[in-house]
C-alpha cells in the first residue's frame, strides 16, 4: 500500500517526499488557479529516477462539463496538455474534478461534455496518463457530488476506462455515507484508483470543502483507516500541512 500526501513544494515534490517518509506525492505542475502555459519540471530527471511514485493534480479552473465555451474549450485543452506533463515526469494519473453546469442548464449536457472528451481524444490514440475524476463536495448542478450522478457520468465515461478517485472529505460534505463506501463506488465505476483521505472541518451534507487533520475532524478516524483498507489503493493526505507526520503515523499503525 502507498501512502503519501500532496507536497506544497511543487518545484522539490521528492524532497518534500522524503522528509515525510512518503511512498507516493501529490502535486501541480502549474499555478492551480490559472490558465498558465507549461514548462518541463525543473527536476523532472529527479522525479523519474526516485522510487517514490507522483500522482498530478490537474487546475481548479478546469471545468470540462461546462457549456461555456470559453471555460469548456479552454478546459479540454488543459486536460491533454496536463495529462502530456503528468507522463513527462512518469505520474500514475491526472486528478481532474468532476465540474459542473450552472444552475437551470441541463446536466445532462455536461455529463455529454464529459463523453466528448474522451471521444476526442481517444480518435488521438488516448491520453498520456490515466483521467482519475474526482468526486466533489458540493454543488446540486455538480457532475460528480451525489454517486447517483458519478453512476450518470460513468455510463458517459466508463468504456473509455476513466479512473476514479475518491475524496473522503468531498464524498461527507456532499451528503454521501462512508461506511461501505467503497463498495458503493466500485459498484458504480468499477474501480477506485486513488483516495484522497481527508477528514472534514464541517458537519455531514454541508456542501463544503474544508479538510481536517484525520484525528481532528467531523469523520470518525477509525472509518477513515476502513475506507483505505477496503479500497486497496494509494492514498494521498490533503490534510492540514502540520499534521501531515502524524496522520501518515497514524494510517501506519492502523491499515
Amino acid at each position: 500500500m502507498r501512502i503519501g500526501a500532496h507536497v506544497r513544494q511543487d518545484d522539490h515534490p521528492i524532497g518534500a517526499g522524503e522528509a515525510l517518509g512518503a511512498d507516493i506525492v501529490q502535486l501541480f505542475l502549474t499555478d492551480p488557479q490559472k490558465w498558465n502555459k507549461l514548462t518541463p519540471h525543473p527536476r523532472t530527471e529527479q522525479i523519474l529516477a526516485s522510487p517514490i511514485d507522483v500522482v498530478v493534480h490537474s487546475s481548479y479552473v478546469i471545468n470540462v462539463a461546462s457549456l461555456n465555451n470559453r471555460i469548456r474549450i479552454p478546459s479540454r485543452k488543459s486536460v491533454t496538455e496536463q495529462a502530456k506533463a503528468a507522463a513527462d515526469i512518469g505520474a500514475i494519473g491526472l486528478v481532474v474534478h468532476g465540474g459542473h453546469v450552472r444552475d437551470g442548464e441541463d446536466a445532462a449536457e455536461g455529463f455529454a461534455n464529459w463523453r466528448k472528451l474522451f471521444e476526442r481524444e481517444a480518435d488521438k490514440g488516448g491520453f498520456a496518463v490515466p483521467i482519475l475524476i474526482e468526486n466533489t463536495a458540493g454543488g446540486d448542478a455538480a457532475m460528480a457530488r451525489r454517486f447517483d450522478d458519478i453512476a450518470r457520468l460513468w455510463d458517459e465515461v466508463g468504456e473509455f476506462g476513466a479512473g476514479f478517485c475518491l475524496d473522503t472529505c468531498h464524498a461527507w460534505a456532499g451528503g454521501e455515507d462512508l461506511v461501505g463506501v467503497v463498495e458503493r463506488v466500485k459498484a458504480i465505476t468499477g474501480r477506485i484508483d486513488l483516495v484522497h483521505l481527508n477528514n472534514s472541518r464541517d458537519e455531514f451534507d454541508s456542501a463544503r470543502d474544508r479538510h481536517a487533520n484525520l484525528a481532528d475532524g467531523t469523520i470518525d478516524a477509525a472509518v477513515l483507516a476502513e475506507i483505505v483498507r477496503a479500497a486497496d489503493a494509494p492514498v494521498i493526505l490533503e490534510t492540514p500541512a502540520d499534521g501531515i507526520a502524524d496522520d501518515l503515523a497514524y494510517l501506519r499503525e492502523n491499515t
